[in-house]
C-alpha cells in the first residue's frame, strides 16, 4: 500500500525499512548536494585520509546543481532541481559506507546501487524534474558550500529544508526498483510486436 512519510534527518535504518517503492516522502533537516565533482572530492578525501567537510551518517544527498546567490546576509537559494543520478553509479559502495540513507535525483540508478541500498539500508528518491522553484521554496537556509572552486553546481551545499518534496521512493531497501519494473514491462511489450 502506498503511503506518505514525513521524515526528519538524520534518517535511521527503521525510517528506511518503513519505505516501499511507490511511497511519497517529505524530508525535514539538513540535506547535502553532490554531483560528479563532489563525489570525486569525497573519494579523494577518503583515499588521502583528509577529513570530510560534513558527517554523512543518516544523511540525504541530492544529485542537484543549485543556483545560489550570495547576499549580505549569506547565501540564498534561487532554484534547485535534480540532475541525472546514473553518473554517480560508480560511487554506490562508497556512499553506502559513508552512512548516507537517501539519494535524491532523477532517472534512478543501476544494479550496483540497488545492491548497496539493500546492504546499507538506503533508498532512492525521485525528485520531479521541472519543479526547481517548488523545491527551492522548501530550502529555508543555505548554510554554505564546500569545494566552491569547482563551480556552483558542483559544490557540496549544506541545505536546511522543511517538508522538502514530494519525493517518490523509486528504489527501496528491499531490492525493488520502479525503473527495473518499467524496463521489464517494456521488453515484454517489445517481444509481442
Amino acid at each position: 500500500m502506498v503511503a506518505v512519510h514525513e521524515l526528519n534527518i538524520p534518517l535511521t535504518n527503521q525510517d528506511i525499512e518503513n519505505l516501499q517503492a511507490g511511497d511519497t516522502v517529505y524530508l525535514t533537516g539538513i540535506i547535502f548536494t553532490a554531483r560528479d565533482m563532489g563525489h570525486i572530492e569525497i573519494k579523494k578525501s577518503l583515499e588521502t585520509g583528509a577529513p570530510l567537510p560534513v558527517d554523512f551518517t543518516g544523511s540525504a544527498i541530492f544529485h542537484a546543481g543549485p543556483v545560489v546567490r550570495k547576499t549580505p546576509e549569506g547565501w540564498e537559494m534561487i532554484v534547485i532541481g535534480p540532475t541525472t543520478s546514473m553518473r554517480m553509479e560508480p560511487y554506490a559502495e562508497m556512499v553506502g559506507q559513508l552512512g548516507v540513507k537517501a539519494i535524491i535525483g532523477k532517472g534512478g540508478m543501476r544494479e550496483g546501487s540497488n545492491k548497496a541500498f539493500q546492504k546499507y539500508k538506503q533508498v532512492y528518491l525521485q525528485a520531479a524534474p521541472g519543479c526547481a522553484v517548488k523545491l527551492a521554496a522548501a530550502v529555508h537556509k543555505v548554510e554554505g558550500g564546500y569545494w566552491l572552486e569547482k563551480g556552483m553546481p558542483e559544490a557540496l551545499w549544506v541545505l536546511h529544508v522543511e517538508k522538502f518534496g514530494p519525493l517518490a521512493v523509486t528504489m527501496d531497501s528491499y531490492g525493488n526498483s520502479v525503473y527495473q519494473d518499467i524496463k521489464e514491462q517494456a521488453f515484454k511489450i517489445i517481444e509481442t510486436l
